[in-house]
């Protein structure tokens, strides 16, 4: 009995990564999935992955088109959906299938996406086939020739799972994602105007507009106009108006027999040259909404679709039919697309030019700041205000301010708006509206949950970036456990003769700041990177005399380390706490220097009278989550952990575990994904101004080594 019950059975080997993935997207995409799969299987089976099928004896049969339904082969949308035509066409049919298809499966369900496919596609070719069958004869040599064509694929199913896909996502994307889909079918038709773009059209042309239809109770938001805000009109303007420059670009490099004739042979090079040198300025300034950017764009659009009119008259009674003219009347399409678009959306661009609101976007010097800081009181960041390097937005009424840093054409408000509490709603739709008017991006950084709060009643969205530490003050011992390693560091300090001084940096004399200054180099130069700045104060800000700073001194008068303190201001305008700002220590000095630093500074305040100290938030730093990461927060912890060898702000957030604090969470406020690239950028050029792309690169460099 015990020989057969230490029999070993052989082991099994878990699956691999590869399998799982398989089982999962089978599982939950099966409807996709098998469609893949039956598209390669006929591919195999036919030899169309590496023979063209067009030039199979075969395809007459299979492939579909006005042809092959005029000839009653109503079976051919069912077979030419499984293949395509020429072998390089296998990879782009393949992958939209999946990204699409795949996009509509996971958010619709497999019945509604199947069903959405097959009348998509049914709907794209036959839509194709009655154009043609109607214009083949009117003497449109465009409609005549293709008449004539047969295609394959399943595309035009694809992009109708992408139209009714739009429904399901929330705004400003859903927009996007409709305007992405006629500026694609729009612009192939004009400028390609292949078979399968004529399909594509009619698929997108039908399916849009009853996407909320289609995807039932699985779409977001009202069905109806999309309503869009300045931002996004700019946005739109300045993409429409690239898109132009570089589908003329195009298809001056690569001819092609587009409806409106062919464009071979065309010798527009130095004018087009010029228009997209031109089209560049003026895009990047439709983007910020300048008023002179939109007064140039919409003449340039205005005078190119006089000239397509021109030649299309000239079309119309036979006096020339070259491939300039039918290139000036195809981009004359696109050109009145744009034109109205500007018109209708006039009201968006209204911002300043760059040197008329250089002094940024409203106005408040430190002075102001802390008269209101004074008056209504502020958060623990709030002094933070008052640094030299920050603007100010100050609200009409002159009874809320909110500091900021513009980089990269972001504007990052720092901490909650300065003023009566009842006003931070008003301060935050002020100032976003400011940004939009001045052509930049609004965020907000570091801000309390009631401010993100009332950032997400403007249909921001909002993300947790850090953890502000308090330490209530009130009836506080440093006893127990908890605060071993403080009262260690206290009492070590006591028998090394280290002693604590709580002082105004300002009045101290010379020696003294000259050592303050000299511990605070040391540190940058160990770091190998530039010091960091924002929200992160240096020697300078704790010269302030309204700061207050703690130093470790021993007997013979050195400086063993350094914090400073900026002051928070309650309701009644009194200074009720404490903001941990600076934290340095002498490399060679008292080890434990920080930590009897804080902890001095504590029975300090304590003994003042305080109600709290603010040990601060580490940027990107924060307790664990009970709750799985969205995207946007599994993007900053990646950065977090890049950034950890050098700045230590994960391990910095763990230091302050050692003085028993409470959390309070701080928000980044955004109006949208969009923004997070252009934010992420301004942030960094904020924190650290003096690094460039050569220090960065080297940070990259030596981390990855």
């Amino acid at each position: 009995m015990s020989s057969s019950l230490t029999t070993t059975e052989p082991a099994t080997a878990p699956p691999s990564r590869v399998h799982a993935l398989v089982t999962v997207l089978c599982r939950r995409l099966p409807f996709t999935t098998g469609v893949l799969l039956a598209i390669v299987v006929t591919g195999v089976a036919t030899g169309a992955l590496w023979d063209a099928a067009s030039a199979q004896a075969w395809f007459d049969g299979a492939g579909y088109g006005l042809p092959a339904l005029a000839g009653a082969q109503w079976w051919t949308p069912v077979t030419g959906s499984f293949l395509a035509l020429t072998p390089i066409f296998y990879l782009p049919v393949l992958v939209s299938f999946a990204v699409f298809a795949g996009s509509a499966e996971w958010r619709l369900g497999t019945g509604r996406t199947a069903v959405i496919c097959a009348l998509g596609q049914l709907a794209g070719v036959l839509g194709a086939a009655l154009t043609l069958l109607v214009f083949r004869d009117t003497g449109w040599t465009w409609a005549h020739e293709l008449a004539t064509h047969l295609d394959a694929g399943i595309s035009a199913g694809a992009l109708a799972c992408a139209a009714a896909v739009s429904a399901t996502v929330r705004s400003p994307w859903r927009l996007r994602l409709r305007a992405g889909l006629w500026v694609y079918v729009g612009v192939s038709f004009l400028f390609l105007g292949g078979l399968a773009d004529l399909e594509h059209l009619w698929a997108v042309a039908i399916a849009l507009p009853l996407s909320h239809r289609l995807a039932g109770g699985h779409r977001v938001g009202p069905a109806g106009r999309v309503h869009a805000g300045r931002r996004e009109w700019r946005l739109f303007a300045a993409t429409g108006l690239a898109l132009i420059a570089v589908a003329e670009l195009v298809l001056w490099l690569f001819p092609a027999d587009s409806p409106l004739g062919t464009t071979g042979g065309a010798d527009t090079g130095w004018g087009l040259a010029l228009t997209i040198a031109v089209v560049a300025l003026l895009a990047n300034g439709l983007r910020g909404g300048r008023r002179l950017a939109w007064w140039c764009a919409t003449t340039l659009a205005a005078i190119n679709v006089l000239i397509g009119v021109v030649a299309a008259v000239g079309f119309a009674f036979g006096q020339d039919s070259s491939a300039e003219k039918a290139l000036a009347v195809t981009g004359a399409v696109l050109w009145a697309a744009e034109l109205a678009l500007l018109l209708l959306t006039r009201w968006a661009f209204r911002a300043p030019s760059r040197r008329r609101s250089a002094a940024g976007i409203g106005g408040a010097d430190a002075p102001g700041v802390r008269e209101l800081l004074g008056r209504h009181g502020g958060g623990t960041l709030s002094w933070m205000a008052t640094w030299p390097d920050n603007a100010h937005f100050r609200t009409p009424d002159g009874q809320a301010v909110l500091a900021y840093r513009r980089h990269a054409g972001v504007a990052i408000g720092l901490g909650d708006p300065i003023g009566r509490t009842e006003l931070v709603g008003d301060a935050v739709r002020a100032f976003a509206a400011a940004c939009e008017h001045a052509g930049v991006v609004p965020c907000l950084f570091s801000v309390t949950k009631p401010v993100a709060d009332a950032a997400a009643g403007l249909g921001w969205s909002h993300v947790q970036i850090a953890e502000d530490t308090l330490v209530d003050l009130d009836g506080l011992e440093l006893r127990g456990k908890k605060w071993q390693n403080v009262r260690s560091a206290l009492n070590r300090a006591a028998k090394e003769g280290v002693a604590y001084r709580h002082v105004v940096l300002a009045d101290e004399p010379w020696g003294v700041r000259s050592q303050v200054r000299a511990i605070c180099e040391e540190w940058v130069g160990d770091k190998g990177m530039p010091e960091m700045g924002f929200t992160l104060g240096g020697m300078e800000e704790a010269l302030d005399p309204a700061t207050r700073v703690g130093l470790a001194v021993d007997a013979d008068g050195s400086v063993h380390g350094v914090t400073s303190w900026l002051p928070v201001h309650g309701p009644d305008g009194e200074v009720h706490g404490w903001t941990l700002d600076l934290m340095r220590r002498r490399g060679d000095g008292f080890r434990p220097a920080v930590e009897f630093l804080i902890g001095s500074a504590i029975l300090a305040f304590q003994a003042e009278g305080m109600r709290f100290v603010s040990l601060s938030g580490a940027p990107l730093a924060r307790s664990a989550a009970n709750t799985e990461p969205v995207a946007v927060e599994r993007l900053l912890d990646v950065l977090s952990r890049e950034l950890e060898p050098v700045y230590g702000f994960r391990s910095l957030h763990a230091f302050k575990l050692k003085f028993s604090p409470r959390f309070e969470p701080m928000y980044l406020a955004y109006r949208d994904e969009g923004d997070l690239p252009r934010i992420g950028m301004a942030l960094t050029r904020a924190y650290l101004p003096e690094a460039n792309l050569r220090t960065l690169a080297g940070l990259a460099t030596a981390h990855a080594d």
